[in-house]
Formats: C-alpha cells, sequence, structure tokens
C-alpha cells in the first residue's frame, strides 16, 4: 500500500505549516502540557492517545471552553460504552456557538443561498437576538431541559436559530430534511417524543416549488405530545390553524438566556440511515459535540474567524450538525438550500465562488458527477479563496483527487474524510500540515485511537481489516433513544471486539500512518478469501463513460457457492452490448483483481439509496436472497422504493 503512492499530490508549504492552527496548538501543549515539540503531527497524535486525558484538557483550554461549574477530573469511566467524560461540570452549546457576537457583531454569521444562488447574509449580532428572542419563547411554552424539541425543516436560517435556541433552553434538538415523507420522519420523531415541532410549508429544489403542507398536517397528528407547531412560510402562506408564526416568536430584542447543563446531557438525536428496522436513535451530549468539533473543526480543518466555512448537506445529514459547529470557531458558515446539480453540475462551485467559501466540502459522488460531466471549476469560476475542498459520503476514488488537483487547484489541500453519524465527526481525513496522497486519508485525528484488526482482533498494517476505535472520544453516544438496558448500542459496536468500537468499515492504516477506506465491512467481497470493499469496484467501473451507477452484492449460496452480480444503471444512449460486458469484466480483472469480476452483469433502472445518499447495500442483498420487502428494508429509508422491487423481482425469478 505504502509503495504505490511514492509522491505525495499536495504537500503544504513551510508558510502554511507554520500557521495552522495545529501547529501553533503543539507548541502551546508542549510548553504547558507536555506534548512533543518535535516529531511533527505523528507524535502529537501519539501523545493525544497515549495520554488522553491531557490532551483533551488541553483541548478545553485552548479553546477556552467556559465551564459554568467546573469538572472534578477529564475522564472518570474510560470503559466503552459507557465513558464518562468532564464529570461535575456543567456548560451551554449554544453559549459558545455565538461567543463570536461579542467581537464580530456585524459581520455574517451565516450566509443563506437558495437556487437564484445569491447570499443573503445574517449578522451575528442578528443570529444571537433571534435565538434570545425564540429561546424566551420555548421557556413560555414550558420547553424544559431534557425535552425534545423537533424541526422539519431545509437547509434555511430558521433551522439554525432554531438548533442554537434549543440548546439554550438545554433541550434536545432532532431534525428532518424536508424532503423526507411522512412515514420516515414519524420513524424517527415518534421515538423522542417532540413537545415543539418547527415546520415549514414547503421548499423549491430542481426550479420547482414542493409544498408539504399535507404532511406536516399528517406529523401533526401523528404525534401526540406535540405543545406547539411553528409554522415558517417558505412559499409564503398562512400559518394553519393553531400554529404559532415563526416571526412573531424571533421578533423580541432580548439578550439569551444559557441554561449550565451537565457535560453528558443530551444536545441532539441523530438517526442511523435505518434501511433495516426503525433508524437507531442516536443521542450525543452537548460537552461531549462542543469539544470534538472544536478539536475537528479548530486543529483539524484549521478554521478562524477569518473563514467561509460551506458544505453541501440536508439537515437529515449529521454533516448538517458538523456544518452548523463552524459557529464555534467564529467562522462564517454557509447554508444552501436547493438541488446539488442545478441549474447545472456546475452549481456548487458556483456558490462557492459567491460566499468566498475557503473551505468547501462535498460528496465524494459530486466529484466525480462533474469529472464525468466534464466541469472545469478553477476555469469556469473564481476558487482563488478555496484552499481546501472536503469530501465524505464515500470514499473519493484516486480519480477524483487527480481531477480535484488538475481542474481545482494545484496547490489544494484535497480531505476526504471519513467518520459516521454515530459520533458525528471524523475518525480520520484533514490533517492541514500533512502530505496529501492520492487515494488516502491523510491521518487519524487527534486522540482517536484509529486501527485495522483482524478477526482475532490482532492490528494490521498496510493490510484491510476491520475499522476500530480503541479508546473513547467525547462524541461517542451517551445512549440510544428508546434503548433502556443499552443492548442496542452495545450490539451496533461492541458485540465483536468487547470494549472496542467497531464501526462496520474497512479500512488500511498505512505505514505512513495514512488511512485508505474500503466500504462498508457488511457488504464486503469476499471471494475465495480475498476481501474487498464495494467502493473499490464502484471506482473502476463508474469510470467507463455509459456507467452511470453500479451496485455489487456478493452473496453466500446455501451449496457454500458465491454469486456475485454487478447492477449497472447505464448513461443515456448506452447499451449494454458484448463489447461493453467485456470492458467492464476486462477493467475489473486488470485494474483490481480477477477473482472480483462479476459473475453476471444485470442492467438495472436504477440504483437504491438511503435518504442521505449512500447505496444501499445490504438490504438488496437481503432481498435478492428471498427476504421480503417489507423486512430486508425499512421502505422509508429508501429515496426510490420502486427500485427496490425490481431486484425483488429479480429474486423471485431466479428462485
Amino acid at each position: 500500500m505504502s509503495t504505490a503512492n511514492p509522491s505525495p499530490l499536495w504537500q503544504p508549504s513551510p508558510e502554511r505549516i507554520a500557521q495552522a492552527q495545529i501547529t501553533k496548538f503543539q507548541a502551546w501543549a508542549a510548553e504547558h502540557h507536555g506534548a512533543p515539540s518535535h516529531g511533527g503531527y505523528a507524535a502529537l497524535h501519539r501523545w493525544s492517545v497515549d495520554e488522553l486525558d491531557t490532551f483533551w484538557k488541553a483541548v478545553t483550554e485552548w479553546f477556552d471552553v467556559g465551564f459554568s461549574t467546573p469538572y472534578a477530573r477529564v475522564l472518570g469511566d474510560r470503559s466503552m460504552p459507557g465513558a464518562e467524560w468532564f464529570p461535575g461540570a456543567t456548560l451551554n452549546y449554544a453559549e459558545h456557538a455565538l461567543r463570536a457576537a461579542g467581537t464580530r457583531a456585524d459581520e455574517p454569521a451565516l450566509l443563506y443561498v437558495d437556487e437564484t444562488h445569491e447570499p443573503t447574509p445574517v449578522s451575528w449580532s442578528e443570529l444571537r437576538r433571534q435565538v434570545g428572542s425564540l429561546a424566551a419563547e420555548l421557556r413560555a411554552l414550558g420547553v424544559h431541559p431534557g425535552d425534545r424539541v423537533s424541526g422539519y425543516l431545509p437547509n434555511v436560517p430558521q433551522a439554525v436559530v432554531a438548533l442554537l435556541a434549543t440548546a439554550a433552553v438545554g433541550a434536545v434538538w432532532t431534525s428532518c430534511a424536508p424532503d423526507f415523507g411522512a412515514r420516515s420522519v414519524l420513524d424517527r420523531f415518534q421515538q423522542v417524543e417532540p413537545v415543539v415541532l418547527f415546520t415549514v410549508d414547503g421548499y423549491r429544489y430542481g426550479g420547482k416549488e414542493h409544498d408539504r403542507r399535507d404532511v406536516v398536517a399528517e406529523l401533526r397528528g401523528e404525534l401526540p405530545t406535540l405543545r406547539a407547531v411553528v409554522h415558517i412560510p417558505l412559499l409564503g402562506t398562512e400559518a394553519p390553524e393553531g400554529a404559532l408564526d415563526w416571526s412573531t416568536l424571533t421578533s423580541a430584542d432580548v439578550e439569551p438566556v444559557f441554561e449550565p447543563v451537565p457535560f453528558d446531557h443530551p444536545l441532539w438525536v441523530l438517526y442511523s440511515s435505518g434501511t433495516t428496522g426503525l433508524p437507531k436513535a442516536i443521542v450525543q451530549s452537548q460537552g461531549g459535540i462542543l469539544v470534538e468539533h472544536l478539536k475537528q473543526l479548530g486543529l483539524h480543518c484549521d478554521l478562524s474567524t477569518e473563514d467561509r466555512f460551506f458544505w453541501y448537506t440536508s439537515t437529515g445529514w449529521m454533516m448538517w450538525n458538523f456544518l452548523v459547529s463552524g459557529l464555534l470557531t467564529g467562522t462564517t458558515i454557509v447554508l444552501y438550500d436547493g438541488s446539488p446539480g442545478y441549474p447545472d453540475t456546475g452549481a456548487q462551485w458556483r456558490i462557492a465562488e459567491r460566499t468566498g467559501a475557503t473551505l468547501f466540502g462535498t460528496s465524494a459522488a459530486y466529484v466525480m458527477a462533474c469529472r464525468k460531466a466534464e466541469v472545469h471549476p478553477a476555469r469556469d469560476f473564481d476558487l482563488t479563496r478555496v484552499r481546501c475542498v472536503a469530501t465524505t459520503g464515500s470514499p473519493l476514488p484516486p480519480d477524483g483527487f487527480r481531477w480535484l488537483h488538475d481542474e481545482v487547484g494545484e496547490d489544494l489541500w484535497i480531505a476526504s474524510v471519513s467518520g459516521g453519524t454515530d459520533v458525528c465527526s471524523c475518525f480520520a481525513g484533514a490533517v492541514p500540515t500533512l502530505p496529501v496522497y492520492i487515494g488516502e486519508l491523510q491521518a487519524a485525528g487527534l486522540g482517536t485511537d484509529l486501527q485495522s484488526w483482524d478477526p482475532s482482533g490482532k492490528p494490521l498494517i498496510d493490510e484491510v481489516g476491520e475499522l476500530v476505535v480503541t479508546n473513547p472520544m467525547p462524541s461517542m453516544p451517551i445512549r440510544f433513544w428508546n434503548d433502556p438496558d443499552g443492548s442496542r448500542y452495545h450490539g451496533s459496536y461492541f458485540d465483536t471486539y468487547p470494549g472496542v468500537w467497531r464501526h462496520g468499515d474497512w479500512i488500511t492504516v498505512t505505514s505512513r500512518d495514512s488511512a485508505v477506506i474500503h466500504g462498508r465491512s457488511d457488504s464486503t467481497l469476499n471471494r475465495q478469501g480475498v476481501r474487498m470493499g464495494s467502493a473499490d469496484i464502484y471506482e473502476a467501473v463508474e469510470r467507463l463513460p455509459e456507467i452511470k451507477e453500479s451496485l455489487v452484492i456478493g452473496i453466500e449460496q446455501p451449496d457454500g457457492g458465491y454469486w456475485m452480480p454487478l447492477f449497472v444503471q447505464l448513461a443515456p444512449g448506452a447499451a449494454l452490448d458484448e463489447a461493453l460486458l467485456n470492458r467492464i469484466k476486462q477493467t475489473i480483472r486488470e485494474q483490481l483483481s480477477p477473482r472480483h469480476v462479476p459473475d453476471e452483469v444485470i442492467e438495472v433502472p436504477g440504483v437504491p439509496h438511503t435518504l442521505t445518499g449512500k447505496r444501499i447495500e445490504v438490504p438488496v442483498k437481503r432481498l435478492l436472497q428471498g427476504t421480503p420487502l417489507d423486512k430486508a428494508v425499512n421502505v422509508g429509508s429508501v429515496d426510490n422504493v420502486e427500485l427496490l422491487r425490481f431486484y425483488e423481482d429479480l429474486a423471485r425469478k431466479r428462485g
């Protein structure tokens, strides 16, 4: 693995390394906390996992975390699950998110962009005022610490205000995007029993208006715990009967009151994709998210008050919560509400240009779509302010690295990052002081003891294994909602290797401490003992211009055999003829391995995804094994259920 990329694609300049926050942090931590002053990032990382307590204490001091009451120690119980962080401490996440209002009152905290691509600023002082007004109104409605407040909202400033006001009160935020249907939303919100629901009348996407008033009416009928519904008229309609009007609740000029809550007090509930059974309702804490995101955004992403942070996301994905946390570093965050490719594939680059984004985050799929559509970002847009393009959602293929380097900028820091909703953060990815190698994540994050393990729990270097984290992280779930004995939480991460977090991804940790993610380990392709992640196959096959998207499944047969079909959605005008079949097989044989040439290549009308855009592999595998559709997948979590019927029919025909 390490010899495959002898020279880096990009290397930070000495000036860039010297100016990076992480460099300054290391020098300060060496002076005050015994961190190594030499040896660069590798030495700092080793110290951060060996001296976990000291490292996290240093993070809270460096970022001046304001504890309302002090902590007794950094880490009480260290066991996983159940690690106890900063016992005795109280604080408030929203208070930290609004701190920059003191020094940057008139600067933009938010830049809101819709499909017109014209940015609308919301200043720090205005954001703080609205949060103050809404928090007071929530208290007047009887919302107490620990109550759940839900949002059925697109990526608009009102969603940020609602989250921060909820956190200020000490209540627990949870949100879904308005493209989710009623059943998907209820599968999530009914678990947590919200007392307030923030809703829109509809949203605009792909140049069209989508009215959601019927869905909102259904949600109101099916959520009996609601005490109040707040109407946000994005499409300009009147508030429905019994609903409160957003503008009334946010009109007062009052200072926000921040409830000091225990460090492990719940901040928000996120949801797993829920492709099988009900989505897991993942609870993360105010303090855990605060310190993890300060580390991730302030040190790894190198964000400060000079930056503008844009990540293409929706409120139904953890990256939205991560984006909002950009406020913790005093950074202006860019909220884009619209289609990623409207009016054309270059849309996200245009938004980066118009908002002066310095860190632009997107999906690996978007990068590859731009490459295929022959978009030329640097030629067509002024991207001189963009110093980092970060990608997640799936591994960025090597061709994606090369394309960003060639088409966006040779001095571009490319950060492919990987983490999970489960921790609302990254296990590995961006390090501003390290080189970038094609196809690799730069390194594991500080305080994260990331390893690759074989089935017996032996660490592997330069070999594919299970992604594990062997020490606790502050943003690991405090629990799952609706999991009184903790068995579902334990079963999700700790059944395979007791006391060690197993994430469910295949990873290679290289001998230079970088990482390669190969896709989900539960949908891994295992031919004659040779394991390969599905991401490797997608990367190779989707280079062919005739293939729009693909899905590969490996199925153990009852007779001990193994059936591995490759499903392909063709580009318009393409045909799955003998020539294309041969090219697909030849591509896999030559670029990956002859063992992973598919048994069949089957044309499909489309590839099903979760609502957050991930290909659905395991449920399709279950359908092909004969599991009925309603048992194989939670249909509310899928972008197009009709596509799944194709795979169900195929299983029936194959017997």
